[in-house]
């Protein structure tokens, strides 16, 4: 007779009974999953690192070529214009850099001229300005003061200014690789926007052979928005910046300022290309001047230049930017905020541009729909109309009078329900 016994109980740690979803059991190794997803996030955590380490190390190139596209969005036109009449690319680019490079050139040696004979000026009359001070200082605030004590006092504090001509001394290496520095990013944002300029249609060319035809028209779309708002925009504040130095100039040739000319074509350039502080700045030159010629005279350029950019802002501005580019002033000043929050200076003076070009993208895609009248929304405009209506019909009747004819107010009415 056979005998049989009871099957041997199975080995707990058995691998035929490891749970299937890959969980280690009590006691057993690490899942086989485990490393791989370390070294996984490990390889991506270096990868990031690396791209942030780049991104940082190629900032200030991304901002060059930023800077050289929208400039070659501005040169562009007038390149366009040369080359429909023949003129090679390559050629129209160089001509209109040279025009620029000129004007630059003039700019700043008017400005240097003016600026060192200022200085000249101001250092001859010094002990003048010194003794006058002076006396003011006795005069209101009771004191006794005398030119030999200030002397003695600079004398006593003559380590502390030697002091600082060292430290001075010691920051002229700085400054010097500052400057050399400065020049290369010149040199180098000018070659990019030759390029980009130059090579216009190869460029976009280039861009588009990336992309199906669908987002082809659109890329060129916006490229041609950007470059009808950047380059509209250059031109609007050129002529503003033509039209504030004629003002100027007059302005200051009457009341006998040095370097009429010179401060006139400052305070163009600085009301019209720097954003937000132009005004002030382009301001304060004049003003400094005309102080050191005739104090009176600070005043009368002072009133000039207040009154000149209300004329600017509500006659001038609204009606050469209608034609360019409409940017709201309100707008303006929220995009030069944000660009210099970003990208510092750079930032603030393409600001403009880009929201120019961000407005007229947006516009094109953006579908407006008409808005019923209603009080809750144009309030007191019935009056403001009604207003309008007699103004126009008051200049209507004064035409009709100049002209000699018969002032027909019913046909007047007429006409004006037709043309509504």
């Amino acid at each position: 007779m056979v005998s049989t016994s009871p099957p041997q109980q199975q080995d707990r740690n058995s691998p035929d009974d490891a749970p299937r979803d890959g969980t280690p059991r009590r006691g057993e190794a690490m899942p086989r999953w485990l490393p791989r997803a370390m070294l996984t996030a490990l390889l991506l955590v270096g990868v990031f690192q690396l791209a942030d380490w780049a991104f940082h190390q190629l900032i200030d190139l991304f901002v060059m070529l930023l800077v050289s596209f929208f400039l070659s969005l501005a040169m562009e036109p007038a390149v366009d214009r040369m080359a429909a009449r023949g003129v090679r690319r390559g050629l129209g680019t160089f001509l209109v850099f040279i025009a620029l490079a000129v004007a630059i050139a003039g700019f700043l040696a008017a400005l240097g001229t003016l600026l060192v004979d200022q200085v000249g000026k101001i250092a001859s009359d010094l002990p003048h300005l010194v003794d006058n001070l002076i006396d003011w200082i006795n005069r209101t605030f009771h004191q006794d003061l005398s030119l030999d004590q200030l002397q003695q006092k600079v004398l006593k504090d003559s380590g502390a200014i030697e002091k600082y001509a060292q430290q001075a001394a010691d920051n002229v290496w700085g400054l010097s690789s500052t400057l050399v520095g400065g020049l290369f990013q010149a040199f180098t944002v000018g070659l990019f926007t030759f390029y980009f300029t130059a090579d216009g249609p190869r460029v976009r060319r280039t861009l588009c052979s990336l992309l199906p035809p669908a987002k082809q028209a659109e890329v060129l779309r916006a490229w041609e928005i950007a470059l009808a708002k950047t380059g509209g925009y250059l031109y609007s504040r050129t002529l503003l910046a033509i039209a504030s130095t004629v003002a100027h100039w007059i302005m200051f040739a009457v009341l006998g300022l040095p370097y009429a000319g010179a401060l006139a074509v400052w305070v163009g350039v600085m009301s019209q290309f720097v954003p937000t502080i132009g005004t002030y700045l382009a301001g304060a030159l004049p003003v400094v001047v005309a102080l050191t010629v005739r104090p009176v005279d600070a005043v009368w350029v002072l009133g000039f230049v207040i009154v000149y950019q209300q004329i600017e802002n509500y006659l001038l501005h609204p009606r050469i930017t209608a034609r360019t580019v409409d940017v709201h002033p309100a707008v303006a000043f929220g995009a030069v905020i944000a660009g210099a929050a970003l990208l510092g200076a750079v930032g603030a003076l393409i600001a403009i541009p880009v929201a120019a070009t961000l407005q007229g993208f947006v516009g094109t895609y953006v579908r407006r729909y008409e808005v019923a009248v209603d009080p809750r929304i144009d309030r007191g405009e019935e009056r403001r109309r009604a207003a309008r209506e007699r103004r126009r019909r008051t200049v209507r009747r004064l035409r009709q009078l100049v002209r000699g004819d018969s002032w027909d107010d019913s046909a007047g009415q007429g006409r004006e329900g037709r043309k509504k």
